[in-house]
């Protein structure tokens, strides 16, 4: 059997006893230092000015929408356009904070909104925002949507946790909006089991993302930020600061385990992703002589970090086809994420515009993904070619 992972962890054995040894000697495991020197790390990593963690990718979509809409960027009733082909996390929080969903197409392709989709979307209805997921490591056009979304003053913001180290034009994506979500989920690049992380170089959006993070209060700004915000409104002093609530918030803290495994993980993630880069590599020669199959395109990029491998077939007849091959081989497979998420029964009940996203419904009828990792052996990699074969 090939699964969907192997392990929780990079070099797992050592992760976890290197875990052990700090959980026995900690002297605190809520929030503390360690979150604190992970962030540090992951934005130097990412090439931003400041990221914030939490306690999952999912935490992050939310509290980020949360933030734009406390700072008055976003309100009720406004349009935020998103990628059709998405997660549930990405959607959710465009609804139950009140604004309104607006789906756009992906290119069967790229599996992302190209900056043609954005254009055709925007003939019709104008967007406060786009919300726009990087899927399977994957990206559309980014560079001609931020121009877009500039021009036209649509508050760019990137779901990045499928595409963490991917590069378009040399610059990492997550920085071409505004913001950008991650997951340290298992399987991801990078596992803290549970975690995840904003990270932008808004200084602004950063301390509202940190009182929304931990209930609404300041106690994890700096002390500059917390006299001002104290001054602000009239708080007499420090007894009476510790339990002011400055604005709407949530508890979606980390953990210093969160902390202390993205510590260890993010020693390994530079190689890991050129693991998962090569291996692509390895599979789509496994593609380019099948007509039955779509070759998904990654040239306008100048990295790929897959988050997995996609099986795109130019027929339901061919994907069902393909789906035995894989079953029958023992490579564990997944959808195509939620395909097109407007068909999604949450979506149904909610939301009160619908818009045509064929290549969307494409994708969900005629694909699949199975799992890219650096664990997968050269035996892993040529079973899985050989079902990628005419």
């Amino acid at each position: 059997m090939i699964p969907l992972m192997r392990n929780a962890f990079s070099f797992e054995d050592k992760t976890k006893k290197e875990l052990s040894e700090f959980i026995l000697s900690a002297k605190q495991l809520s929030m503390g230092d360690q979150c604190l020197a992970f962030e540090k790390e992951f934005s130097k990593f990412q090439d931003c000015e400041e990221s914030i963690l939490f306690n999952s990718g999912g935490s992050a979509n939310l509290s980020l929408l949360q933030a734009y809409k406390n700072l008055g960027v976003l309100k009720n009733n406004s349009k935020v356009g998103f990628s059709s082909l998405t997660w549930s996390t990405n959607v959710m929080p465009i609804i139950q904070l009140g604004m309104i969903p607006i789906a756009i197409d992906c290119e069967p392709n790229t599996l992302n909104i190209m900056s043609k989709n954005l254009l055709d979307t925007l003939e019709n209805i104008k967007l406060d925002a786009l919300f726009i997921t990087n899927v399977l490591g994957f990206t559309g056009d980014l560079d001609k949507i931020k121009i877009i979304c500039d021009e036209k003053n649509i508050l760019l913001i990137e779901d990045n946790c499928e595409a963490l180290g991917s590069k378009l034009g040399n610059v990492r994506t997550g920085n071409f909006g505004r913001a950008a979500t991650f997951s340290f989920f298992v399987a991801h690049h990078m596992s803290t089991i549970e975690g995840g992380m904003i990270a932008t170089s808004d200084k602004e959006l950063a301390e509202m993302l940190r009182i929304v993070r931990a209930n609404g209060w300041d106690r994890n700004l700096k002390s500059k930020q917390q006299s001002e915000l104290r001054k602000k409104n009239n708080i007499l002093g420090e007894f009476e600061a510790k339990y002011t609530f400055y604005d709407l918030g949530y508890n979606l803290r980390p953990t210093e385990i969160t902390a202390t495994l993205g510590l260890i993980q993010l020693q390994y993630l530079e190689q890991n992703i050129i693991i998962r880069n090569n291996n692509h590599l390895e599979l789509v020669k496994g593609l380019k002589e099948n007509p039955d199959l779509i070759n998904v395109d990654f040239h306008h990029l100048d990295f790929l970090s897959p988050f997995a491998f996609p099986v795109v077939c130019k027929t339901k007849k061919l994907r069902d086809y393909y789906f035995q091959q894989f079953s029958g081989a023992g490579i564990e497979i997944r959808p195509m994420i939620a395909g097109n998420i407007q068909n999604q029964p949450f979506y149904k009940k909610y939301s009160k515009i619908e818009t045509k996203c064929p290549g969307a419904d494409f994708l969900e009828k005629n694909s699949f993904y199975c799992g890219n990792y650096p664990e997968l052996t050269s035996f892993d990699l040529e079973t899985i070619k050989s079902c990628l074969i005419k």
